[in-house]
C-alpha cells in the first residue's frame, strides 16, 4: 500500500498541514468551499468546485512523490483526477459525499464542515461512520496552487 494513500490515511488527500493561509479567516460562508485546497504534506493540491447540482474536488496540482504513488497503485495519472464526488450540503456550513482513493480504486463516504474562510475539517469513512479519519485543510491561494510552490 503506498504511503500517499494508505487505508490509514483514507482521508490523506483531502487534509491539509500548516497554518492557515488566508489573512481574512472570518466566519465561514457556504460559497466560501469553492477554491484551492492544499494537503497536510502539501503534496496534493485539490480545487473544490461546483459540478452540476453538486460539488466536487479535482486535483489540480501534486508533486513527484504523490504522483508516482498512484501511478503504481492504479496506473493513472493523478493530476485531473477527481477525488471528491457528488457533494451535497447536509448541514451549515457541512457537505457528504463520496472520496475516491485511486492507489485502492476504492470509493468511501466523506463530510467536509467549514471551520471558516481558510480551513476546512475533511472525514472520510471506510463505512458510514465507521473506520473514520478527519483532517484539517488549509486554503492556498490559486496562483501559488498551480505552479506547486509551497508556503
Amino acid at each position: 500500500m503506498s504511503r500517499f494513500l494508505s487505508m490509514a490515511s483514507i482521508v490523506a488527500v483531502m487534509s491539509v498541514s500548516g497554518p492557515a493561509l488566508a489573512a481574512d479567516a472570518g466566519p465561514a460562508r457556504p460559497g466560501d468551499i469553492f477554491g484551492v485546497w492544499r494537503n497536510p504534506k502539501g503534496s496534493v493540491h485539490i480545487e473544490i468546485k461546483p459540478c452540476g447540482p453538486g460539488t466536487c474536488g479535482y486535483v489540480v496540482w501534486a508533486n513527484a512523490e504523490a504522483q508516482a504513488d498512484v501511478k503504481k497503485g492504479s496506473n493513472q495519472g493523478l493530476v485531473g483526477m477527481q477525488l471528491l464526488r457528488d457533494f451535497s450540503a447536509s448541514g451549515e456550513n457541512e457537505w457528504k459525499g463520496k472520496v475516491f482513493v485511486p492507489d485502492l480504486n476504492m470509493t468511501f463516504s466523506g463530510q467536509v464542515r467549514l471551520l471558516d474562510r481558510a480551513a476546512l475539517r475533511a472525514k472520510g469513512c471506510l463505512l458510514p461512520n465507521f473506520l473514520c479519519k478527519s483532517q484539517v485543510w488549509t486554503r492556498v491561494e490559486t496562483a501559488s496552487a498551480v505552479s506547486g510552490r509551497s508556503f
